[in-house]
């Protein structure tokens, strides 16, 4: 019997969705199942990791433990070799910390996990696992069990093409992002979300895991892309046909999840416990801050000079090229990070700073950061600034960015050399806000709204504890014990039990996607903002 029913929601916001679950005049309740679900049951804000991004904040979610400890802090990590910088994806293999699918499985509870990011190469488990953000043709490679690729054939017109990320297929959409463009990326998600939805159908159904996860990532890709189309501050006061039509696919994507969600809760049962959550939430961004043009105007990057010519000016506006490593000793490696790291040289040949002058550099640094106006307004557009170890304490610290920015808008940097260094976008952006959403209902559930965010490792205890499995002591989450009733909790009180076990090599396979493939995969990630080419 599944006790425990986990739906990941990519990206969702209350600014969004309050919009969506309430009567709008021409449109009615686009989302009734979850309008109803959140009137009964317990709503909160859901506080992201230090840097709200989905593969360190759905890790710190699935194992109850900060970026500081499992390690993982962007999609990709950069291998300073001195004179060189590689850049590598992150996959399971970096995760030092055990997932909650480990620690429900080995304790006589069988999970399914489905769609989350960072789980391929896949572990070994007690259940099921079909990883996200993995490309269709690496799909069956790495699932688990063996044999699980052949049931889902039995769902009708069954693909992984329409389940995994097409990354052929969604490179080729919105390269302009224009009205064409966007109206095939947003249609495209509908048939995938269709298939992860009849796939988590049939695993609940045949095999009743005690815990039951599964992630919808469209919410986030149609936000970033569609943001406009979306944000009820945004709405032009006379929309014309071409507006309309995007708002209105936008509104069928939702209508849709929320037909998913109320299948997926009813087959639970009513005696299941409901928990709904996104890793992050979103917000608009108006700014573009070209961090690398910055540090290249503060004299910590360096530039080869540019031919006078237009492709060598075109190659020019990629992130590396031109990039002089032997006199660079701070840089931005992706937009979505959000991080600068600071070269220390090893040994006085290398580049980078000396060792002993590393506190100074990096204060000096923050304070030229921090004096960073928008030429407009005058506006500060940097609002926190945060250190290695004060965001990201723990075993996988060393790997942290030694400074991680939170814009004023939050939105992403740009790694551009381009000039000026920030200007105004003509239209505002979809980005992520630390504040997610924390949903819960079903038996056993305190009805409620808290306005207090609760920390986002704080899920994976909760979850536990819906398991009636002990927490385990390393866990930097708590249980929710405000989204339980007083009846449920004198039944079962909180246990605490002993640490998570060690990850050991050898647990998953050699490799998730072949080297040959990753290009496919930055290209993508490009495309959504998340890296620029």
């Amino acid at each position: 019997m599944t006790r425990t029913l986990f739906l990941g929601l990519d990206g969702a916001t209350f600014h969004i969705l309050d919009n969506l679950t309430r009567d709008q005049p021409g449109q009615g309740i686009v989302m009734p199942f979850l309008a109803q679900f959140m009137a009964q049951g317990f709503r909160a804000p859901l506080r992201s990791t230090p840097h709200p991004l989905t593969p360190p904040a759905w890790t710190t979610l699935v194992t109850g433990r900060n970026p500081g400890e499992h390690g993982i802090y962007d999609f990709m990590r950069a291998d300073d070799r001195q004179r060189e910088i590689f850049f590598t994806l992150y996959d399971f293999r970096d995760i030092r910390c055990e997932t909650i699918w480990s620690i429900a499985g080995r304790q006589d509870r069988p999970v399914v996990s489905l769609n989350f990011p960072m789980m391929a190469p896949p572990p070994k488990l007690n259940g099921s696992l079909i990883p996200g953000f993995t490309p269709w043709k690496h799909l069956r490679r790495n699932m688990t069990p063996e044999g699980l690729y052949d049931r889902l054939r039995d769902i009708p017109g069954f693909h992984p093409k329409e389940l995994a990320w097409d990354f052929e297929r969604e490179n080729q959409i919105g390269e302009d992002m224009d009205a064409r463009y966007l109206a095939a990326w947003i249609g495209y998600h509908l048939p995938r979300e269709e298939l992860w939805f009849q796939v988590a159908h049939k695993l609940l159904a045949e095999d009743q895991p005690a815990l039951m996860a599964v992630m919808f990532d469209g919410t986030d890709k149609i936000q970033h892309q569609a943001w406009a189309y979306l944000d009820p501050e945004l709405y032009p006061a006379d929309p014309d046909a071409g507006w309309l039509r995007l708002h209105e696919l936008c509104l069928d994507y939702f209508r849709k999840l929320d037909g998913y969600l109320a299948g997926l809760v009813r087959l639970a049962g009513p005696e299941a416990q409901i928990f709904m959550a996104s890793d992050h939430g979103f917000t608009a961004s108006n700014r573009v801050v070209r961090i690398n043009r910055y540090l290249a105007d503060l004299g910590y990057l360096t530039y080869h000079e540019i031919a006078d010519n237009d492709a060598a000016r075109r190659r020019a506006s990629s992130p590396f090229a031109y990039l002089d490593w032997e006199k660079t000793v701070a840089y931005c490696p992706t937009p979505s990070s959000n991080a600068i790291f600071i070269r220390v040289a090893q040994e006085p040949s290398q580049p980078g700073i000396a060792p002993a002058d590393y506190l100074g550099f990096r204060a000096r640094l923050i304070e030229q950061l921090y004096a960073l106006q928008d030429p407009v307004t005058g506006e500060p557009v940097i609002r926190d600034i945060l250190t290695r170890e004060a965001a990201f304490p723990g075993q996988a610290s060393a790997n942290a960015p030694d400074l991680t920015l939170v814009l004023a808008d939050y939105g992403f940097v740009s790694i551009r050399n381009l000039e000026p260094v920030i200007i105004t976008r003509p239209i505002p952006v979809g980005t992520h806000h630390p504040d997610g959403i924390m949903l819960a209902g079903g038996s056993g559930i305190q009805p409620g709204w808290q306005t207090e965010p609760i920390p986002i490792a704080s899920v994976a205890a909760t979850l536990l504890h819906s398991l009636d499995l002990p927490i385990p002591a390393d866990f930097d989450g708590h249980v929710m014990t405000d989204a339980f009733t007083a009846e449920f909790l004198h039944d079962r009180p909180v246990r605490y039990g002993p640490t998570t076990r060690p990850v050991k090599d050898g647990e998953v396979q050699e490799e998730a996607i072949p080297a040959e493939d990753r290009d496919k995969i930055l290209a993508q990630l490009a495309m959504l903002g998340y890296l620029e080419e």
